[in-house]
């Protein structure tokens, strides 16, 4: 007759470190494509603290967090979502 012995291994402790996904730079191209602005309207919202700025890269390269770019999306959905009264 076989008899299975119950030995579990200890629990690993829990981590309570919060992760984040890893962010990314986001170059004019995309974030145009991404919200459906212009490219003058960016920087007009840019100049007004309307819009997230761009990050320098170095040289003539700048670039815009993704995480920047969504919040600004849901942020301006919330703006249509409260506003529908």
């Amino acid at each position: 007759m076989y008899t299975a012995s119950s030995t579990s291994a200890p629990a690993a402790p829990v981590s309570r470190e919060v992760t984040y996904p890893r962010d990314r730079f986001m170059r004019l191209p995309e974030v145009i494509n991404t919200c459906g602005l212009s490219r003058s309207t960016i920087y007009d919202l840019i100049c007004r603290e309307q819009f997230p700025s761009q990050i320098s890269l170095g040289g003539k390269n700048v670039a815009w967090l993704a995480s920047e770019i969504d919040d600004w999306m849901q942020a301006r959905i919330a703006l249509r979502a409260g506003g529908a009264s």
